[in-house]
This record gives C-alpha cells, structure tokens and sequence, in this order.
C-alpha cells in the first residue's frame, strides 16, 4: 500500500501553486479514527522572509483507509470530506460578504488504485477575524445565538431561490446507496442530496433498538403504528423532511442548502459575539432550515434563552424566548431569499423538525437542553391535528 503523503509535502505542494513557501506547520487536532489532521500553518509569497509577509492558513488532510463494503459510518465520512471540499471550491466563492466563511487556497483530491484516498484544502484561518471559538458543548452568548441566527437565516435564505441551479443528478445518495451508484466518478461528488447526518434512511439500526426498547418512553410515542397507518410519527416525519431525485415532496419550495451540523464546536465569533462565521461543511446538503435550527436550539443556545421557567413542565408548549428566536430567523430568512414563507407553514415544519431530532437523540443518545427538547415534542405529539396534518401531508392531500 502506497504510503499517504505527509502533511509538510502537502501543504508545500498546495502553498507552491500559488506562490507561496510553507514556514511552518503544527498538527492542532487529528480528525475522526485517525483519518488526516488539521494543521496551522504560516506561508511567505517566494522570496520574501520577512515577519510582516507572513500569512496564516489552516490545511485540513484526510487520508482515511480504503471504502469497506456495506460500513456505512466509514463511507459516510469519506463521502463527507468530499462533499465539504465541492462546497468551499465550487459554492463558498458565491455566498456574499454578509455570510462569511473560510477562502479555499487551494485543494487536492485524489483517488488511488488500492483503494485510498488524499484529500486536502487549505483554508483562510478564520481565527484572525474571529478569534473566539464556540468550544466543545458550549452554550453560546446572547450575542452569539443572535449572531448566529442571522448568519443561518443569510445562508439558508442565499440558497433558498438558486437551489434549483443545482445538478440533482450529481447530489451525494445516503452512503450505502452511492457507492453502488453506477457511472459516477468519484470526483464528481457535488453536495448530500439529503443535509445532515442523522436521517432515519441512514438511521435504521438505531432506530429498530429503539423500537425495541420498552423502557424508553419514545419507543411507542415513536415508532409505533396505528390503525391503518403504513408508517410511525416517527417514519412520517422523517419521509416528509426528506428531498427526493426525481420526483416532488411537501419541502419542494422551501427547501435549501443547509448547513447539516450546526453546533458550537462549529463556529468562531468576535470578542464582542456580535458577529460570526460557521465552519465544518462534510455534511451540507439540500433541506428545511429548520432542521439546523432544532439541533443549534438543542445543543447550544442557553436555556434561559428559550424558557423562564427554573422547572420545566413534562408538557411544554412554545414559550416566547423560543417564538422570539424563531421570529428573528424567519424575518431573515424571508428578507435574504426574498419569497414568502407563512408563519404557519413554518412552525409545522419547525415542529417536525424537532420531532425528527428528538428521534435520533432518543436512538442514538441525548445531550444538551433534552428536558426542553422532550417536552416541546410531548406537547407537539398530543395535537391530534397536528398528527393528522403531517399524515395528510406526506401522502400529498396538502
């Protein structure tokens, strides 16, 4: 087996192309099962070694092992670092200057006879303008969750209108589903047809322990089915949330590109919180915005933000933090993409969203604001209409 390349010969090869000679590298984090490493480094435009030349990147490499049969964990994440590579080369270069991201200097992308893979970018290091990192499961400011409404609602509303420019034929299938796709060449990997990485179509181990878990309250509020229904609430709002090649779906006109893992650990901001710039792009994709907003409410914003209460009820409607935060996304969203999005249309989807997160939570393993999240999807599952309006839904009476 060929040996992967280190990340000095990398990032010398990289740097070369656009003039620029490597000064310094440091390893900073290594990725996923030890797949490649984010490195920090310092480049000089050739000839120049003076201190004020000096120019700050970050180099991400991924030299993960050969694709193994039917692991679709493994070819997830090597489908993703291809995917986070076409945004920043291909898509990043066309958002506006309101929704900042990393520059790509340069990347690499290449597939090996026995099976490997490098892949490289490096990157404008965001922390010079942002120097304040979101850190591991942290809550963020007030500042910051405001910041980062308005960023989400200028990406997804940027996306919104030009989602159909896209080539579908060339958007990323589940994992398991790619690899077996004929005639379409690995450098051809464009975005996921489906954003994120926790829908039910990849999910379906954790979601039949679920299922199978009479101890767990969600199990039968989840997964089970009545009378005639062919599907659970669970199945139901999964099949409604999920983009389709060919073909239409309930989410047609609102869909955009969604960010796909939105967190703190994700995210730089500036001294003061008040502005703010996302990173970390493996798993962008079409998709409800809303969906990036059930996992930034669960994960990061403050609780206090989006209840008063000091005890939260087991049954817990919309409390006006949470309406007050959605409100100031929806406005920006509707403003950026510039088409209408009723109130309405977008609290339902805002409730299957989080229905569809607190089913993977409750598959997979919970974390952050959970007693909030559990009881929002109690009172969201006890509205008998509400049932019937997502099962109208997905079978096209609405």
């Amino acid at each position: 087996m060929l040996s992967a390349p280190s990340p000095n010969e990398v990032a010398t090869h990289l740097l070369a192309e656009k003039g620029l000679s490597l000064q310094s590298l440091k390893v900073i984090q290594s990725l996923w099962a030890g797949y490649g490493q984010i490195c920090h480094i310092t480049a000089t435009p050739d000839g120049l070694l003076d201190a004020k030349d000096t120019q700050s990147y970050i180099l991400k490499l991924i030299t993960p092992p050969p694709t193994r049969a039917n692991d679709e964990g493994h070819t997830r994440k090597i489908l993703s670092y291809q995917v986070e590579q076409y945004f920043y080369s291909h898509l990043a270069p066309q958002l506006p200057s309101s929704v900042p991201v990393a520059k790509c200097l340069g990347s690499v992308n290449e597939h090996h006879a026995n099976g490997t893979s490098t892949t490289a970018m490096v990157l404008s290091d965001l922390r010079q303008q942002y120097p304040i990192a979101g850190e591991k499961r942290n809550v963020l400011s007030s500042a910051q969750v405001n910041a980062a409404l308005d960023w989400l609602s200028g990406f997804h509303g940027f996306w919104w209108p030009r989602i159909n420019d896209l080539d579908k034929s060339l958007l990323v299938l589940p994992p398991l589903e790619e690899v077996q796709r004929d005639g379409h060449d690995a450098s051809e990997k464009t975005i996921w047809l489906n954003g994120g990485y926790t829908y039910l179509a990849t999910r379906r181990t954790e979601y039949t322990s679920l299922a199978e878990d009479s101890e767990s309250e969600w199990s039968s509020a989840l997964t089970s089915r009545s009378g005639s229904d062919t599907q659970s609430i669970a199945e139901m709002a999964a099949a409604f949330l999920t983009p389709a090649i060919p073909g239409s779906t309930p989410i047609d006109h609102y869909q955009t590109l969604i960010h796909g893992d939105v967190k703190s650990e994700n995210l730089f901001s500036s001294k003061f919180g008040d502005q703010l710039v996302f990173y970390d792009f493996q798993y962008t994709g079409l998709g409800l915005g809303v969906c990036d907003l059930a996992k930034l409410f669960t994960c990061s914003v403050p609780l206090s933000m989006l209840v008063t209460q000091k005890s939260i009820p087991h049954i817990l409607p919309m409390q006006v933090g949470e309406k007050w935060l959605l409100e100031r996304y929806w406005r920006g969203l509707k403003n950026t993409g510039e088409r209408d999005y009723s109130w309405d249309i977008f609290l339902f989807h805002w409730e299957i969203a989080l229905v569809d997160w607190l089913r993977f939570q409750a598959s997979w393993g919970f974390w952050g604001n959970t007693e909030w999240l559990e009881a929002r999807v109690r009172h969201i599952l006890s509205d008998a209409e509400w049932r019937k309006a997502l099962k109208r839904a997905v079978n096209g009476h609405i």
